[in-house]
């Protein structure tokens, strides 16, 4: 079986791809620097393939393959959400539903200095940007974005966190807004996080609220976008 070629990076964009099938030639494309995400490697000039899934591109130079699985593959800047369940000297080690523990630095947060070392209970929740993933070594972890700020990186406090396939977390992070958060939002106030290793944190004022939107979320994976509106109206009708 031939592997199939791609002369032009947009070839397979938003096509679906096997392992194995060559998304892009590299020596094609002069000048140009690309960021690839999860599902890709590369070999020499050509990127490839290693599972099944749908090619993405995002602006300005990221590459990735998309598809639901309920095992998370940590990826170089991907946001997460983390367990804290141990603590060591110079690190926290964090569950991320990764293959291995990743470990973030006890230095790794705004103005993080040995003097202003956070303490976290084990079974802290936080919210982690993913800052190195190599293959056989423990992914490491920040509380802060590209510039070194907190943004809005650390604890998660109150609220109900749940599990999701990490194909529904980036539905839930896309791009026009998601059709069931987006209808959620008209109706409701709450706040939400969600991690591309598909986790979600929900907090609202209400219990109520928080039941209703885990449950739509939830529910929404396999829904259209006009079911997705019609699951959260009758949703809605619980907590009128």
């Amino acid at each position: 079986m031939e592997n199939k070629q791609s002369s032009s990076p947009a070839s397979f964009i938003d096509s679906t791809i096997v392992p194995g099938d060559v998304v892009l030639d590299l020596s094609s494309m002069t000048n140009q620097t690309i960021k690839l995400g999860g599902g890709l490697r590369q070999d020499c000039d050509v990127i490839s393939a290693m599972k099944a899934g749908t090619l993405r591109f995002s602006k300005p130079n990221k590459y990735w393959i998309e598809s639901s699985q309920k095992r998370y593959v940590p990826c170089v800047e991907d946001t997460v959400l983390g367990i804290v369940v141990d603590s060591k000297a110079d690190n926290f080690l964090i569950d991320i539903k990764g293959p291995t523990l990743a470990f973030l630095p006890v230095l790794a947060f705004e103005g993080g200095t040995r003097r202003n070392i956070p303490k976290f209970e084990l079974g802290t929740l936080l919210y982690l940007r993913v800052v190195k993933a190599n293959f056989g070594m423990n992914p490491e972890l920040s509380c802060t974005d590209a510039s070194g700020k907190a943004a809005e990186f650390g604890p998660l406090k109150d609220g109900y966190m749940f599990e999701t396939s990490t194909g529904l977390s980036r539905k839930l992070l896309s791009s026009p807004t998601c059709p069931v958060l987006e209808a959620l939002g008209k109706k409701l106030s709450f706040e939400i996080a969600v991690g591309l290793n598909g986790r979600v944190w929900v907090n609202a004022a209400s219990p109520d609220t928080v039941v209703v939107v885990a449950n739509a979320i939830m529910n929404s994976e396999s829904l259209s976008t006009a079911q997705q509106i019609i699951m959260v109206e009758h949703l809605l009708k619980n907590i009128q």
